[in-house]
């Protein structure tokens, strides 16, 4: 009897972990994402974006939950476009979210 609820649970389990690899999800940037504030106009910028944007000296090294937290928006397309999320497998994108897996707003 508990070498058949044994197999049972461990197909089950198997079963879980395929299915997981098909169904959809999108990886987010986390609230600790390293991003630049903009004070003067309100806005940040991505770190790969920031030689190309038209800043003030009014800046902060900061995140991105910090960002929202002062309701600032993206200083323009290339921020938008870097802090896209990323879609993935239920799976990887659970394996990203505990840090098994990096994402690529890790590397800033």
């Amino acid at each position: 009897m508990m070498k058949k609820a044994l197999i049972i649970c461990s197909v089950i389990i198997t079963l879980a972990i395929v299915i997981s690899f098909f169904i959809p999800k999108e990886t987010k940037p986390s609230a600790k994402t390293r991003i630049i504030l903009e004070h003067h106009h309100n806005t940040y910028i991505a770190p790969k974006c920031f030689e190309q944007s038209e800043v003030t000296n009014y800046l902060e090294d900061s995140t991105l939950g910090e960002a929202h937290r002062l309701n600032y928006e993206p200083n323009d397309t290339c921020t938008e476009t870097e802090l896209a999320s990323e879609k993935d497998s239920l799976f990887i994108s659970l394996l990203k979210d505990i840090g098994i897996i990096s994402k690529k707003w890790d590397k800033w």
